[in-house]
């Protein structure tokens, strides 16, 4: 049989791993494809430069709009990245006819309802394997291997920029600032962190798994997203003396109210096998109703590990080539026509445990003023540690960890303690998930 011909969108790092894995696995590809993927034509801005991949036999041109336009090509794969291009560039492609595999975790968390819409119209795929957690075939794990299960809860370490710089405060305790700093001199972080440490970048991949998980639209737009900038050497410290690890999830959970949809720093018990995955490595623990938890660890960035999910989502296309395309796999998992359109909870309505950390006077009454507050509002007190004021020392932190409680109630109850005049500066909030086989 002819080989299938790819044309590519973008040849930077991930380009060039999909180039090289392509040539050096063709063979087994090839066995399992049951044709042979070929990239014909590559679009990048730079024509000249000198690129870790071989050219040979690809057609190098700066239009991609050559590309999406060549008769020949069956299959665009889009890594330029971005909004705006990007979204241009696959409607036009699906518009065209052409199958899309796009690693844009952006496009596909913002503009996926309306890509999605179309590709069913023109009767063609779009597969995003690697836009969530690199290497990890965690959307294929949901949506395939985990079909017979009603989807409970996911909770995913999904972004390794703001994994490392956590870990290096733990481990080296280490300011945020110069875990950055660091995270930027090895290549972790861009020069402009926001999308990382912000969180924007996990919002984007928690969409994706949540639609995928639950059978919903693509509700980026509707999650809750709050990054590591505040967080302190100070609270990771505390946290791994209460025995917890520290890191940024996004967490998606079904309720009887709606869904929730939220990305922020979380206190994990230790003992907890995602609590442990350092550095800028990702894991995604999902929970079913007859499978229970299951892990998912690997790389979540680099040019092989984003190529590895690339060319499996290039081999499922060529697969369903000839198939009937109302028997391929739907593309968030459920038949379009069997979406639900579930509310997202607002983050107030979310229920969670917490840990305080507040600079309280070192006199009688205070602990009890605070704790009046805490069980005024229904807040129960899981555990309280009491740091010994040094000599000299005006303000002592205290750590409270609390049961699990609406958030808008822990808002009230630290808005009425930070007005205590024993309670100095701010009051530090960090939500605290146990994780566990009950957390339904």
């Amino acid at each position: 049989m002819k080989p299938v011909k790819i044309g590519m969108l973008g040849l930077g790092t991930v380009g060039c791993g999909t180039v090289n894995v392509l040539a050096r696995n063709g063979q087994e590809i090839t066995r399992r494809a049951g044709r042979e993927i070929k990239i014909v034509q590559a679009c990048a801005r730079d024509l000249s430069k000198i690129r870790p991949c071989s050219m040979e036999g690809i057609q190098l041109v700066s239009d991609p709009h050559q590309v999406v336009r060549n008769p020949e090509i069956e299959v665009i794969v889009e890594l330029i990245g971005g909004y705006e291009l990007a979204r241009t560039l696959v409607l036009e492609a699906i518009a065209n006819g052409k199958h899309v595999v796009t690693a844009n975790k952006a496009l596909i968390a913002i503009y996926g309802n309306e890509i999605f819409a179309l590709a069913q119209k023109k009767k063609v795929m779009v597969a995003f394997e690697a836009a969530v957690a690199g290497g990890i075939p965690i959307i294929k794990s949901v949506r395939e291997g985990l079909a017979g299960n009603r989807i409970e809860w996911l909770a995913g370490i999904i972004n390794g920029t703001s994994n490392y710089i956590l870990t290096q405060m733990r481990d080296k305790g280490a300011d945020f600032s110069d875990a950055l700093k660091e995270a930027q001199r090895l290549g972790f972080a861009e020069a402009d962190p926001a999308y990382d440490v912000e969180g924007i970048d996990a919002t984007h991949k928690l969409a994706i798994l949540a639609a995928i998980a639950f059978g919903i639209p693509l509700k980026c737009e509707q999650a809750y997203t709050e990054g590591i900038t505040k967080i302190t050497r100070m609270d990771v410290q505390y946290a791994e003396k209460l025995g917890y690890r520290l890191k940024l999830l996004g967490i998606a959970r079904r309720t009887n109210g709606g869904v929730e949809l939220r990305v922020h720093p979380t206190l994990i018990p230790e003992r907890r096998l995602i609590a442990n995955v350092d550095g800028a490595m990702n894991a995604v623990l999902v929970k079913g109703d007859a499978v229970g938890p299951t892990l998912f660890y690997g790389a979540g960035a680099g040019a092989e590990p984003t190529a590895s999910a690339i060319v499996a989502d290039l081999v499922d296309v060529v697969r369903t080539l000839t198939v009937d395309p109302n028997s391929r796999v739907p593309h968030l998992a459920f038949q379009p026509d069997a979406l639900v359109d579930m509310p997202i909870l607002p983050i107030e309505e979310v229920e969670t445990s917490y840990y305080l950390r507040l600079h309280a006077i070192d006199r009688p009454g205070v602990l009890a003023d605070v704790t009046r507050i805490l069980a005024d509002l229904g807040i129960s007190i899981e555990s309280i540690l009491q740091k010994e004021p040094n000599v000299g020392e005006v303000a002592v932190p205290v750590i409270i960890l609390t049961q699990r409680v609406k958030e808008k109630n822990m808002n009230e109850a630290i808005a009425r303690i930070e007005k205590l005049d024993s309670i100095k500066d701010r009051v530090a909030r960090i939500r605290l998930e146990h994780l566990n086989r009950e957390w339904v």
